[in-house]
């Protein structure tokens, strides 16, 4: 008598683990975004201007925030903030490179 498993092929069985930081929308900054951020960065590190005296100079030149609203120092703050903060992520983490796990080996 003939058994059903005689005519099996043996194969190999493992298992993989592979993680991924680059899962989420990478949202880019609109135009004007990237325009007044660039302005602010320049007042701040260049010309070496407090968030007061750069909320004074964009609210004087009339341009306003993302919402329409004026200035604030604490506006100002922000969005060098948020900037770093996003700068972080994208370098500690999406750029990470992580390992994949494999298990051992098995013939069945």
């Amino acid at each position: 008598m003939c058994s059903y498993f005689e005519n099996t092929i043996p194969y190999l069985e493992f298992e993989i683990e592979i993680e991924s930081n680059d899962l989420t929308f990478r949202s880019v900054y609109s135009k004007r975004q990237q325009v007044v951020l660039n302005l602010i960065k320049y007042l701040h590190e260049e010309k070496g201007l407090g968030y007061r005296k750069i909320r004074d100079k964009l609210n004087s030149w009339g341009i306003k925030t993302e919402r329409g609203n004026t200035w604030f120092n604490t506006s100002v703050y922000s969005v060098l903030k948020r900037h770093r903060q996003r700068e972080e992520r994208i370098n500690l983490l999406r750029k990470k490179k992580i390992i994949p796990q494999i298990s051992k080996f098995s013939l069945n």
